[in-house]
């Protein structure tokens, strides 16, 4: 995937792991995804979930006919990070015809979960 020029480059988002059944994003906590205050911006972290959870839906579909795109997405903000690297788990939770739902789990890097997501995309005809 290109992501050149992209909202993952700017952000510094990067897949490490992408299977149908999980796909794994990381972000650096910098002055890219920080707000004022110096904490991991929130909309940093939920750019961080639908990314991870558009990249894994690649996996579940038929590239020659179809695409997701979001469709809804929401967050909990659990603790706040200054700094280092947090980590997005995003496994599926509904694979249907039209929509495939996503949970995704954001991690520091001591493993403390910092924000849950649910990311709903629709399954579209290219």
């Amino acid at each position: 995937m290109d992501t050149k020029h992209t909202l993952l480059e700017a952000l510094g988002i990067e897949i490490v792991e992408n299977t149908a059944e999980r796909c794994v994003a990381v972000m650096p906590v910098d002055h890219r995804t920080v707000q004022p205050f110096g904490y991991l911006h929130g909309g940093a972290s939920v750019a961080l979930a639908e990314t991870a959870a558009s990249a894994g839906a690649q996996n579940l579909i038929d590239h020659s006919t179809q695409a997701c795109v979001g469709l809804e997405i929401n967050a909990n903000h659990l603790k706040s990070v200054k700094e280092g690297t947090v980590k997005a788990v995003a496994e599926p939770v509904h694979i249907g015809r039209t929509t495939i739902v996503y949970h995704i789990h954001i991690y520091d890097e001591q493993e403390r979960l910092i924000c849950i997501s649910r990311c709903t995309l629709a399954v579209i005809k290219k």
